[in-house]
């Protein structure tokens, strides 16, 4: 409800902490409003001119120039509290403490002459292990992008409820690389020992949800929790399964089955008592979305509430263009969780019987399926593979391997392996099967072979989750040492091994021994950190 100077206007809708803005130095001179709800944040919104009504009621955002995450601009502030846990480098950039506060000072001057949206929410399921977050924003739709993707607290809970971290937000300021000791204007900067983020110079709101999924990253290791960025789904009989992949592998939309409950879809812990959900909604990608290939997905973005970030308008009519990419190729819908309606409420499941790593292998060598044993799976988890294909990027000409180890190492604060073995114990302690299912291309690499049908993969995941491939006959990949099954129902037995679907063995040869090159060198560095069984479980 609306506030000024922290006297309610409406005494009836009031949903306001008894933890004020001063715990975070904040003395607002203007309007401050806590916990809006959607429709009223709508209201706010529009009059702001911060959007537009899509069709059927969704709030379409532009966030032009940024329109994805910048993680050359994202820091950790250098103090005592990290020492020895961060994994300094290329990812997680020190900033000074001098340089922290003078940027502080600066955003929280700005902030106080401004209108400000106040959003008290929970990230994690899990009663123990999840944390109290606040966001503070001069933003409407900002704050209803954190009502849509953290947990909603009821109206008591929010009376009584402190936040474990406050993330500071004003995408309109921009910073001083001189005066605050960053790159550009754009910054994302998280201080562990304050329990701060601070975002600005950016409107993207993914910025906003991966800090806090950092957050978790770091705090929940010490508490014997496994953090993952991964979806998950439930099956009738309870049987849990994990789908780790990089952008464009297809975890969105293999996870979300109609025929098995959505726990979540991109970030969940692993803890004593089996899966939560770190989130309360989604953050899917809505390029060349459409009804058929993801029904429940397309119906959530017509639905009031959802957020529609940097799609394609029709002028006339409001009318969604999924298949316009001319603002960016990474449109987003943010919306809660239970506007799919197969969501499972709490987000929270057993321990999962099936771990499925996703890759999109362009180079069309690596076998549409393969079941990992626990050293395959933290070699395979640690080198995080995918490929780019050519034109995503400039200068890109043939396929490119990427590697991003855990699947998520834009927000791993601690080095990868903490995580790796997080993963090796829990596999150990529970006797999860993990898969590798490879969504890219078949009969050649990107540009001479096809992608592999949907239909196919499905039928592979289908088989693998149900057990239906338990104790079913193997064959090991003489380049990789991958055991792929040699039956699938529901799959032609030729696309199981990829060398027989290429027209050149040879040329098939002579790149799956590139690929395999390139898994051991990016495996170097952590060769020292790991055992030799695992260093071992590799390409040959």
């Amino acid at each position: 409800m609306a506030m000024s100077k922290g006297s309610p206007s409406s005494p009836s809708e009031v949903a306001k902490s008894r933890y004020g803005l001063d715990l975070h130095g904040l003395r607002p001179v203007r309007w401050v409003h806590w916990n809006l709800s959607p429709a009223r944040l709508y209201e706010k919104a529009l009059s702001r001119k911060e959007g537009r009504i899509a069709h059927m009621g969704g709030f379409a955002a532009m966030t032009v120039p940024q329109t994805g995450r910048s993680p050359n601009d994202k820091y950790t502030v250098d103090e005592p509290s990290v020492e020895g846990a961060l994994d300094w480098g290329a990812v997680n950039k020190p900033i000074s403490i001098q340089h922290y506060e003078r940027l502080r000072s600066d955003l929280t001057e700005f902030l106080n002459r401004r209108e400000l949206f106040v959003r008290d929410a929970r990230a994690g399921e899990d009663p123990e292990a999840g944390i109290n977050v606040r966001l503070v924003t001069p933003s409407a739709w900002h704050s209803l992008f954190a009502y849509n993707m953290f947990l909603r607290p009821s109206r008591e809970e929010l009376a009584e409820m402190k936040p474990d971290f406050s993330v500071l937000h004003a995408p309109d300021f921009q910073a001083d690389p001189d005066r605050h000791g960053t790159r550009s204007g754009t910054f994302v900067v998280a201080n562990f020992g304050e329990r701060t983020v601070l975002i600005g110079g950016t409107r993207y709101a993914g910025e906003i949800k991966k800090s806090v999924f950092s957050i978790l990253n770091y705090l929940l290791p010490d508490k014997g929790i496994f953090p993952m960025h991964c979806s998950a789904n439930v099956g009738e009989e309870g049987d849990v399964a994990l789908f780790f992949g990089l952008s464009g592998t297809g975890k969105t939309t293999l996870s979300a089955d109609p025929g098995r409950g959505l726990i979540g879809d991109d970030e969940h812990g692993w803890g004593p008592d089996g899966i939560f959900n770190f989130e309360g909604g989604c953050y899917a990608k809505a390029i060349e979305l459409s009804p058929d290939t993801e029904p429940e997905i397309y119906q959530a973005t017509h639905m009031f509430g959802t957020i529609l970030e940097n799609v394609v308008l029709n002028e006339l009519d409001r009318t969604i263009d999924f298949d316009d990419g001319s603002i960016t190729e990474n449109t987003r819908a943010s919306y809660p969780i239970h506007y799919i309606p197969n969501a499972v409420l709490p987000g929270r499941g057993d321990h999962p019987d099936n771990v499925v790593f996703l890759t999109c292998d362009a180079f069309g060598v690596l076998p549409p399926l393969a079941k990992l044993t626990p050293a395959q799976a933290m070699y395979h988890f640690l080198s995080g593979y995918t490929a780019k294909v050519a034109g995503t990027e400039r200068g890109v000409t043939e396929p490119k391997a990427a590697f991003s180890p855990c699947f998520g190492a834009p927000f791993l604060p601690r080095h990868p392996s903490v995580y790796a073995e997080l993963l090796g114990e829990r596999l150990k302690e529970h006797g999860s099967r993990v898969w590798l299912i490879n969504t890219g291309w078949t009969g050649g690499g990107y540009g001479v072979g096809t992608r592999i049908p949907l239909k196919h993969t499905r039928a592979m995941l289908n088989a693998a989750l149900s057990g239906r491939l338990d104790g079913v006959e193997t064959t090991v990949d003489p380049n990789f040492g991958l055991s792929v099954p040699t039956k699938v129902p529901g799959v032609p037995t030729e696309i199981l091994s990829p060398r027989t679907t290429w027209d050149d063995p040879a040329a098939y040869d002579e790149t799956a021994r590139k690929l395999s090159r390139m898994f051991r060198e990016n495996f170097e560095k952590y060769a020292e950190g790991v055992g030799d069984e695992v260093c071992e479980a590799g390409p040959g």
